[in-house]
């Protein structure tokens, strides 16, 4: 589960469909998150659209690109908040 800061949630657009893990696929860096229902509003410099994720494993790849761990950070555009991980696998650990 991902959201915004501001409540909106955050999905993956694209998914790397070719690893699951408990059922899930997992999500790489290169995969940009939509976001719906921020509450931020247009004076504030909200609502927060899309979020894309700027650390993420050092180790670990799929497809050749790295995946999204529980401790990656992303930014908010266009607010430049960060989303906020408070769920996932785990399974699965990484570097």
């Amino acid at each position: 589960m991902v959201t915004c800061a501001h409540g909106g949630q955050a999905t993956p657009l694209s998914p790397s469909l070719r690893v699951m893990v408990t059922g899930q696929p997992i999500v790489t860096k290169l995969s940009p998150y939509a976001v719906a229902g921020c509450a931020l509003s247009p004076l504030a410099g909200g609502p927060c659209v899309t979020a894309q994720f700027i650390s993420f494993a050092t180790r670990v790849t799929s497809d050749g690109a790295p995946v999204l761990l529980m401790d990656s950070q992303a930014t908010c555009v266009p607010t430049g908040t960060p989303l906020l991980i408070s769920g996932a696998q785990t399974r699965v650990t990484g570097m």
